[in-house]
């Protein structure tokens, strides 16, 4: 029987599409309009009309959940007239039971999580497969379903209603942390999505996260048209980030030029797709990135592109996404969950931010501030131009052999973290507890942060450890993810209850991320005493920021190409990235680089493996700008504790509590011209 429904499912979706697909799977709720006014008139009847908003909310919203499974109409009016609180003592004790055990069940589902991926997370030998099975494996996809099943979920969507952006934004004024909780808990169920299609997701998303992680260049293979060597021979760079970063180093040295020319040839190669099969995460073969010619034992090898691999698994990813828009009546798109719910900014807003920083006049003047200090025309790569910071004047090879004397393995670094945020600015106490709270880990990858979802055990900071120790690549994506780690440890345990944990997206957190990071040479005591330091670090973050704009551009206008195009291949999707690379590049990036048509905006390897989440990362950097600013005569300590226990406030209520601010560019602007007024008159 399971057989023959496959088939025709099958079928179906070749004939239809995925789309018609979910909407046969797609229970209806028995419930009708009738039954809604009924119930809702029983309960006014019964409790008042002081209730009505969130009785007429309630009832909605568990009728729009409810299913045949669950009962019939007659049920579910029954199920609403026992179950509905109007007793406000009452809602609070239940809102604390429910508080308290989703700690723990949520909580453990993470670490169950946590613990089936270290295997494939963490550098920890060769994958087996039954390691990628496990990895793939997720253990809470029956929870929401089993949830529903007991009534707990219909308890929830009853008397803690889902409220909409709009209206947090506006009742959120008068809000104390007590009914921030009870909104918070209202988002935990506003669709019921099957454990096939969470499974399916988790599965897809392991893959991908699987290819990015192994994706590594050994940089000692790779051959320029002479057939010279440029990099040591055991250097291994994991794309993009390890690429990015050898780019940046090679400032400081006075042969860095054409080391960075044939890594962003390598960048392009990746792009394109053209790049060797047999030569990635691979030391047996030679590579010249110009002429995309292969060697072994120096003879040519014929070889295999890999073609569109990497498309087929954002491909993947959107497909596997898709399952679940059916089940998000009025967000029925990734995008619309992902700004409307998850990030809780319109888009038109966040396009809007990033234009008008990308399209600045002062990116214009600082681009050629910049080719004047290189000497010559800026390149594609000088996206990544690091010369305004006091590491791009100390050798690469001097921050490598400190960082890995000092932090010879995973061990050393957490050995350390009470030093290190004690010298952050933390008391010795608060240092303690944040290092207690803190588990380090050599990662596979290039590094992540963990949270953990509950109080009793601790987040993971994950930096990809070499065998020789931590080189300095290593240690600056350390700093940053230990400032993930430090907000996850706050909003916590720090907060006032379980819903409010966390901060308002992703951009909140990766704010005190950078915080840290750009803390990273003063934590291993080496001090600037370039009076310019100041106008410098600005501009850096400007400029840095610029690149993240790009990218993030990019990333969005692919999803909106990708539901445009739902029934594209991956061939198709790779040439639209390769355009929608272009087009931005040329609106925003040619004019200052004087040359157009350069893709290199789509090589960040987050499209893959993390959905639109890159541009969590500029929005992060103008917050953490805002924060800095904030910080000035402060105890910093003292403030990053105080405002990483905000909580999960929306984001225009959590800015407010913080800084007294909302989110814009007018203040690296004024803080730009300033420094540029600054450059201007000192070297007059």
């Amino acid at each position: 029987m399971q057989k023959i429904f496959l088939f025709v499912l099958l079928s179906f979706i070749l004939t239809n599409g995925i789309s018609q697909v979910n909407s046969i799977l797609i229970d209806k709720s028995p419930v009708s309009q009738e039954i809604i006014d009924q119930s809702i008139a029983l309960l006014l009847q019964k409790h008042g009309d002081k209730h009505l908003a969130r009785v007429e909310k309630g009832v909605k919203q568990t009728a729009s959940l409810w299913r045949d499974r669950d009962g019939n109409g007659e049920e579910f009016m029954s199920f609403v007239k026992e179950n509905f609180i109007a007793d406000k003592a009452e809602l609070a004790m239940v809102f604390d039971r429910i508080n308290n055990n989703f700690e723990y069940l949520f909580g453990y589902m993470d670490r169950i999580s946590i613990e089936l991926n270290r295997q494939t997370q963490e550098d920890k030998g060769p994958i087996h497969i039954i390691d990628q099975y496990f990895s793939s494996y997720n253990a809470s996809s029956h929870v929401q379903e089993d949830l529903f099943q007991n009534k707990i979920a219909f308890m929830i969507t009853l008397n803690f209603p889902n409220l909409t952006l709009q209206e947090k934004n506006t009742l959120g004024a008068t809000w104390d942390d007590r009914q921030w909780g009870y909104a918070r808990l209202g988002d935990v169920f506003t669709s019921r999505v099957p454990a096939s299609v969470l499974q399916n997701m988790s599965k897809v998303a392991s893959e991908s996260d699987l290819y990015i992680s192994e994706y590594n260049i050994f940089a000692g293979q790779l051959i320029d048209q002479n057939g010279n060597k440029l990099f040591p021979d055991d250097m291994k760079l994991l794309a993009h980030w390890n690429i990015r970063d050898e780019i940046k180093s090679n400032y400081a040295k006075a042969d860095g030029l054409p080391k960075q020319e044939m890594l962003y040839k390598v960048m392009l190669q990746i792009i394109g797709q053209n790049i060797p099969k047999q030569f990635i995460n691979n030391t047996d073969y030679q590579w010249n990135p110009f002429e995309n010619k292969l060697y072994q034992n120096g003879k040519t090898v014929v070889f295999q592109p890999e073609k569109s691999a990497r498309y087929d698994h954002l491909l993947a990813q959107f497909h596997a996404i898709r399952q679940f828009d059916p089940y998000y009546p009025g967000m029925e798109t990734y995008i619309k969950r992902t700004f409307e719910s998850s990030m809780e900014i319109p888009k038109e807003e966040v396009e809007a931010l990033f234009r008008e920083y990308a399209a600045s006049p002062l990116i214009r003047e600082t681009g050629k501030l910049i080719s004047k200090r290189l000497g010559r025309p800026l390149r594609p790569f000088d996206l990544w131009y690091d010369g305004f910071t006091t590491r791009s004047s100390i050798p690469e090879e001097k921050l490598n052999q400190i960082t890995k004397n000092r932090f010879p393995n995973a061990k050393s670094i957490d050995q350390a973290l009470p030093g290190i945020l004690e010298k952050l600015g933390f008391d010795q106490e608060t240092a303690s507890f944040l290092a207690m709270n803190i588990d380090v880990d050599a990662a596979r990858g290039s590094g992540h942060a963990m949270p953990s979802s509950m109080k009793q055990m601790p987040s993971h900071l994950r930096t990809r450890v070499g065998k020789d120790g931590l080189d300095y690549k290593g240690y600056n994506i350390a700093m940053h993810e230990l400032g993930h780690n430090v907000e996850q440890t706050f909003s916590l345990h720090h907060v006032d209850n379980y819903l409010m944990r966390g901060v308002p997206n992703n951009a909140f957190t990766e704010a005190l991320a950078f915080v840290f990071q750009s803390r990273d040479l003063d934590l291993l005591d080496i001090k600037s005493n370039d009076r310019q330091k100041a106008a410098l670090d600005v501009l850096d973050i400007f400029w840095d920021n610029y690149e993240m704009m790009g990218v993030s551009m990019v990333d969005m206008k692919v999803w909106d190409w990708m539901y445009q195009h739902p029934d594209a291949d991956s061939e198709q999707l790779k040439h639209a990235v390769t355009d929608i690379s272009k087009e931005v590049w040329n609106a925003y990036y040619a004019d200052v680089f004087g040359m157009k048509d350069e893709p290199v905006l789509s090589i960040y390897s987050h499209m893959i493996v993390y959905p639109l989440y890159l541009m969590s990362y500029p929005y992060g950097r103008l917050i953490m700008f805002q924060l800095e600013d904030h910080y000035k005569g402060k105890d910093f300590g003292t403030e990053i504790q105080r405002i990483f226990s905000i909580g999960k406030k929306t984001p225009k209520y959590w800015m407010e509590q913080a800084t007294g601010t909302q989110i814009s560019n007018h203040a690296i602007f004024e803080a730009v011209k300033q420094a540029l007024d600054q450059l201007r008159k000192e070297k007059k």
